[in-house]
C-alpha cells in the first residue's frame, strides 16, 4: 500500500469514531498542556533568576584583582611576589589569548570627594574603557557615552546623591528622609577633589610631614557625560559609584601627583612611585556562562584573586534544574495515563476491525502495511492532541504571567518581565514530538496483535 493510502485508511477510521476519538485525544491534550506548563514554570523560574543576578553584573564576566599579601593558606607573600602580580597592561594582553576569553577590560579605581555647596560625598571614581560600560549592560537615562579622545567626563551612578551628607552636622537627606539631594548633576554643580586624605586632613585640622597644616586641596569641575537610567529604588550595578573613560582618568592623576605617588597605587621601596599606573582589577569577558569557571581556574592558577556572579549561582541552578525535572516529571504522568487511554483505544478499535484486517490480509496485503495503519492511527492521536495541547499552553502561559504581573506574587517572588511562565519554541516543537512517540509507542503492542490475526479466523468473526 502507498503511504498516502495508509494516511487516508487512518484518517478516516479516527472520524468513523469520533467519540471515542474526541476523548482519546483529550487525555493527549491534558497530559501535554500538564509537561508544557510545568516545564514552562521551571524554564520561567530559572531565567528570572538569571535576570535578576544579571541586573548586579554580566553572567559571563569574571573580575580579577591582585592577591592579598596572605595566601588562603596563610603563607605571606614576598614583595617581589607581590610585584609580579601586579595588575598591567603585559597581564592583560597574556589573558586575552586564553581560550574562552572574548576581550579583556582594566579598571582604575579612585577615591573621591564629590562637593555641592555644603554637602559632600566620598565615593569610588572607577575608571573603565567605554565599550567596557557599554558591554557590561551600563544605560544611559540623562546624557550620552563620552567618546574616544574626549577630556576627562563622569557618568554619575542614579544613587550618587544617597550618599550626600553635611560633614558638620553629619545630616544625610536620603537616608534621613528618603529623598535625594535636589542637586543638577548634568548642570555642573557638583566639584570634584581627587586628593581625598588632604581633604579630611584639612578638616580636622591637620599637619603635614613638616608639621605644617594640612590646606584644603583644590577642587575641580568635570563636566558631566551621563547619569545613569532608573531611580532612587531601581538598583543595579551601577548605581553607586561615578564611572569615566580609562585613559583621560591616567592623564589626569599623572598630572595632579606628577613626581608623587598616586593613592592606592603601590610604591618602591625607596617611596617612589613607579612610571606606569597598575589597574585595580580586569574585567574578563567569556563566550559562555559555562566557561566561566575554566578561565577562573587558570587565573586562581596564576596566582590572582576572582569573582564571578555565575560562581555563586551555579549551585542555585542545579537546584532550579533538578526542580524543573520534577516539575517535568509530573506533567509526563499525565501524558503516560493518556497512553493508556491509546492503547485502550487502539485494542478496542483491532477488536471492531478484525474481519477488515481478515480481508486485507486475504487480498494479500502485507503484515507491515497493516502494523503501519495501526501506528499512524495512533501518531495521529497524538500529533492533534499534542498541536492542541501546546497551543493551550501558550494561552494559559499568556493568562497565567498577566494574573502573576498584576499580583504582588510577582513582585516578591522578583519575577522578570518575561513572565513566569516561558514556553520556548523547541518546547514547544519536542512536546508535540513527544507526544507522537509516546502514542505510537502506545499504539505499537496492540499493531502487533493485528499482525498475528488468522486471516481465516478473522474473516469468520462477527
Amino acid at each position: 500500500m502507498r503511504l498516502s493510502d495508509l494516511l487516508g485508511m487512518s484518517l478516516g477510521s479516527l472520524f468513523k469514531r469520533k467519540a471515542r476519538t474526541i476523548l482519546t485525544v483529550l487525555g493527549v491534550i491534558i497530559g501535554t498542556v500538564s509537561i508544557v506548563v510545568m516545564i514552562s514554570l521551571g524554564i520561567g523560574m530559572k531565567n528570572s533568576m538569571l535576570e535578576s543576578v544579571s541586573q548586579y553584573g554580566s553572567l559571563t564576566t569574571v573580575e580579577v584583582e591582585q592577591p592579598n599579601r596572605y595566601s588562603q593558606e596563610g603563607t605571606e607573600r614576598s614583595d617581589k611576589e607581590l610585584e609580579k602580580l601586579y595588575i598591567d597592561d603585559e597581564l592583560v594582553e597574556e589573558i586575552k589569548t586564553f581560550p574562552h576569553v572574548t576581550e579583556v577590560y582594566p579598571t582604575l579605581n579612585v577615591d573621591i570627594i564629590l562637593k555641592s555647596g555644603q554637602y559632600y560625598s566620598y565615593t569610588t571614581l572607577e575608571g573603565r574603557s567605554i565599550n567596557s560600560l557599554r558591554s557590561s549592560g551600563m544605560k544611559l537615562g540623562q546624557g550620552e557615552f563620552p567618546k574616544e579622545g574626549d577630556p576627562l567626563s563622569f557618568i554619575y551612578g542614579n544613587m550618587v546623591l544617597a550618599y550626600f551628607s553635611n560633614p558638620k552636622t553629619g545630616y544625610t537627606p536620603y537616608w534621613d528622609t528618603g529623598k535625594l539631594l535636589d542637586i543638577d548633576l548634568m548642570g555642573g554643580s557638583v566639584f570634584t577633589v581627587f586628593e581625598v586624605d588632604d581633604y579630611f586632613g584639612s578638616l580636622n585640622g591637620g599637619l603635614d610631614d613638616d608639621g605644617v597644616a594640612i590646606k584644603m586641596p583644590k577642587k575641580y569641575m568635570i563636566p558631566t557625560a551621563g547619569i545613569v537610567e532608573g531611580g532612587p529604588e531601581d538598583y543595579n550595578a551601577f548605581a553607586w559609584n561615578v564611572y569615566c573613560d580609562i585613559e583621560p582618568l591616567k592623564a589626569e592623576l599623572k598630572r595632579i601627583y606628577r613626581g608623587k605617588a598616586i593613592p592606592g597605587q603601590p610604591v618602591k621601596k625607596n617611596g617612589k612611585p613607579y612610571k606606569e599606573i597598575f589597574y585595580s582589577k580586569l574585567y574578563v569577558e567569556t563566550d559562555s556562562m559555562e566557561s566561566v569557571a575554566e578561565v577562573q581556574q587558570m587565573l586562581q592558577g596564576m596566582g590572582y584573586q576572582t569573582y564571578s556572579e555565575a560562581e555563586w549561582i551555579e549551585q542555585d541552578m542545579q537546584v532550579m534544574n533538578i526542580i524543573q525535572a520534577v516539575l517535568g516529571g509530573i506533567g509526563a504522568v499525565s501524558l503516560f495515563v493518556a497512553a493508556i487511554g491509546i492503547t485502550n483505544t487502539m485494542m478496542m478499535s483491532i477488536y471492531e476491525r478484525t474481519k477488515e484486517i481478515g480481508i486485507m490480509k486475504v487480498i494479500g496485503c502485507r503484515i507491515r502495511d497493516i502494523q503501519a495503519l495501526f501506528l499512524i492511527e495512533a501518531g495521529y492521536i497524538g500529533f492533534i492532541g499534542g498541536t492542541i495541547g501546546v497551543t493551550i499552553s501558550y494561552i494559559l502561559s499568556f493568562v497565567l504571567n498577566k494574573i502573576i504581573a498584576g499580583s504582588s506574587i510577582g513582585e516578591e517572588m522578583d519575577i522578570g518581565a518575561a513572565g513566569i511562565s516561558q514556553i520556548p519554541i523547541w518546547l514547544g516543537g519536542v512536546a508535540i514530538i513527544f507526544a507522537v512517540l509516546i502514542a505510537m509507542i502506545a499504539g505499537f503492542f496492540p499493531s502487533l496483535r493485528a499482525m498475528k490475526l488468522s486471516p481465516l479466523a478473522a474473516i469468520r468473526a462477527e
